[in-house]
């Protein structure tokens, strides 16, 4: 087999989803509706052949490393800076352009059932989403920051287009904005560090920072005793909890539920929120060489994964509590990262993004089948009228728990280990959120599926307006506000992709469990191989791979674990709150309103960005604004205007326009020479 890739297939990768997109944005109307998504779902869908076979080629030992387009070449130091579109494909980036194509397929072919009464706009969101498939892999096949900050950019300009993707509605306006600014706070930091690796590196390529990481480790930050590479991993990983949603920065990813729920899977999923997670395993080179660097991030995802979890237990909106969910396992794979475990990080990467599109895509067919009512208290019972969306849903959730032999308790379990064995700071705080965040997970989890498909059947006399921000109006602004209404199956279209969602959510762990974590699959790679080498300082891994004796064994010692136990308890006491007595949670809201107000503000930091960094802004633009610009900058450039008006009008009395004044002034400045060439001369 080569050892190296065909570079025009690596091209077609991300190029055939940007044909699609303009194509479909470009040509929409002239191509029409079934135009429109016929030619971005080819595009996508051959993009996914491609990357599998891909794929094989990595396993079996190939790999790409090369530039492809040379933009700009400038002196820079000693040397000379390039500019360039190049890719780097290994292990770790193959699995990526899997995932990443799958997932999309799957979201496009959906999309044709979701927005099938869509009266506007259905060719130009499928123009976003292959735009967004597109940026996605620009980003993960990267072999530059220059072109990994172009993805990163695109994936946020485009997440701002399809949040808002209903522009009528403020909601969806102010939603969409939030997601912006918010990323923009991170992609500052990111900025940060991506200049100064360039500063002390001298180049933008992956290999080449890489080569230089122990010059890198050796320096201080200048002024301080701080270690350069501790501050640049910091700054990196800032721009990460914009785009990862990580604390504080996780504001705008809940409210980005206010897009159609097509690209709320396709966000929270596979593309926009996995970057984050995928720049920190593309830079282990570096996190390696800081221990500080790694208990930031270790702390960060912990917190993360465990708070935002309590989230989810009071959210009544179908979409919003999966979203709660996707912050908490994203703050699982920081963890996972931050113990020095980059391929379990990696790898619950892959299995959540087939878990968590289903369940959003599960979530969008009990929307269509409530006929756009997303509140779970005008549900129940629809087991019987949804059947498919039901087993699906079940499947998705009991992946998400971390269920013996399902794809997510390969991938959490594993998490749990290594940072239980992790020594770093940060780490008993750590393996306490991630082992609590277990019993939350199911709590969550179960409760959404006892609220929706068992009990009683609540539609029948709705008794709960849905809130204007929660539902995807398709045009039918009168949907979600208690009407009563009888549920429907979704048509094929919708559920096709949710079968073929829920057959890795159940297989792909047990499958590639042993490879990823405790084979050679990420030494088939650029990068990972160095990790390797620095890795000895953090051993987690190599010791959670003395114990691995294959995935049926380590489904089987689960019964002796903590985390079993506290998943069961946790369905469990979903099922007694919401089956057995579900006037129990009013009686314990009402008993806690303290905690229950608390977590029903979102911990209140809505309102704190709102009045402290909002309103700072504003007070600090406005500051600027009356001193800066009114003061300082007016008045240089008004008072040289009255400089420049009050020359003129003194040199106004001279211009007189008489020519006896003129000859006055000519006898006047002869005189004036003379005299001062007499006193010259004389000297």
């Amino acid at each position: 087999m080569a050892t190296t890739l065909n570079q025009n297939l690596l091209l077609a990768v991300p190029l055939l989803p940007l044909a699609g997109s303009l194509i479909a944005g470009l040509f929409g109307k002239t191509i029409g509706r079934a135009g429109a998504h016929s030619v971005t779902i080819l595009g996508v869908a051959i993009s996914f052949v491609i990357s599998f076979l891909v794929l094989l080629d990595v396993i079996g030992g190939a790999s790409f490393n090369a530039t492809i387009y040379e933009w700009l070449n400038v002196p820079f130091g000693d040397g000379s800076l390039k500019m360039e579109v190049g890719f780097l494909v290994d292990s770790l980036t193959a699995m990526m352009m899997c995932v990443v194509t799958f997932v999309s397929l799957m979201v496009h072919i959906y999309t044709i059932g979701y927005m099938a009464d869509e009266e506007t706009g259905y060719q130009r969101f499928f123009s976003y989403i292959s735009l967004f498939t597109f940026s996605m892999l620009m980003l993960v096949m990267s072999n530059n920051f220059l072109q990994l900050f172009f993805g990163w950019e695109a994936v946020g300009l485009v997440s701002y287009l399809l949040i808002g993707f209903y522009f009528t509605r403020e909601s969806a306006i102010y939603a969409n904005m939030k997601a912006f600014l918010v990323n923009r706070v991170g992609d500052f930091g990111f900025l940060l560090g991506i200049g100064l690796v360039l500063a002390y590196a001298g180049s933008l390529n992956y290999g080449e920072v890489f080569a230089h990481r122990a010059d890198l480790a050796a320096l201080a930050f200048p002024g301080t005793h701080w270690h350069l590479i501790t501050v640049a991993c910091i700054c990196l990983f800032i721009g990460a909890m914009g785009k990862s949603a990580q604390f504080p920065l996780h504001v705008w990813l809940p409210d980005s539920m206010e897009g159609p729920t097509p690209i709320s899977a396709l966000i929270h999923a596979a593309t926009m929120v996995t970057a984050g997670i995928f720049m920190v395993t593309r830079m282990s080179p570096l996190f390696e060489l800081s221990d500080a660097a790694l208990s930031f991030v270790m702390v960060i995802g912990a917190i993360t994964a465990l708070f935002m979890g309590f989230l989810g237990v009071v959210q009544n909106d179908i979409k919003r509590v999966v979203a709660y969910s996707t912050l908490s396992q994203l703050g699982y794979m920081t963890v996972a990262l931050g113990a020095s475990a980059y391929p379990v990080g990696v790898f619950h990467l892959m299995t959540h993004a087939f878990f968590k599109a289903l369940l959003f895509l599960a979530a969008g067919s009990v929307i269509i089948g409530m006929h756009h009512d997303q509140d779970m208290r005008n549900m129940g019972g629809l087991r019987k009228y949804m059947p498919i969306t039901w087993i699906t849903m079940l499947i998705g959730n009991l992946a998400l728990i971390g269920t013996p032999f399902f794809s997510g308790f390969y991938s959490k379990d594993s998490i749990i280990d290594a940072v239980k064995l992790s020594h770093l700071p940060g780490s008993g705080f750590a393996y306490f959120a991630v082992t609590a965040s277990v019993f939350v997970t199911a709590l969550y989890s179960f409760r959404l599926y006892f609220m929706v498909f068992h009990g009683e059947e609540r539609f029948r006399n709705p008794q709960h307006g849905a809130a204007h921000h929660a539902h995807d109006d398709h045009g039918h602004d009168d949907h979600g506000h208690g009407h009563a209404h009888v549920p429907h199956e979704s048509p094929w279209v919708v559920w096709l992709p949710l079968v073929l969602l829920a057959i890795p959510s159940v297989i792909i762990g047990a499958w590639t469990v042993g490879p990823m974590l405790f084979g050679d699959y990420f030494a088939h790679g650029v990068v990972f191989d160095k990790v390797i080498e620095i890795g000895a300082n953090h051993p987690a891994l190599a010791e959670m791979g003395e114990e691995f004796h294959g995935w049926v064994d380590m489904g089987l010692k689960s019964v002796t674990g903590l985390p079993l136990y506290l998943a069961a308890l946790g369905v469990i006491v979903a099922w007694f709150f919401y089956m057995k007595r579900p006037d129990l949670p009013a009686k314990v809201a009402a008993r806690f309103p303290f905690i229950y107000r608390l977590l029903d503000n979102k911990y209140y930091m809505d309102k704190i960005n709102e009045v402290v960094f909002a309103r700072g802004a504003v007070a600090i633009g406005r500051g600027l604004w009356k001193e800066g610009d009114q003061v300082v900058i007016d008045g240089i450039v008004n008072g040289s205007a009255r400089a420049v008006g009050w020359l003129g009008g003194v040199l106004r009395f001279v211009q007189s326009g008489y020519i006896y004044h003129y000859a006055f002034a000519m006898i006047i400045g002869m005189l004036a020479l003379l005299t001062l060439f007499v006193t010259i001369g004389g000297k």
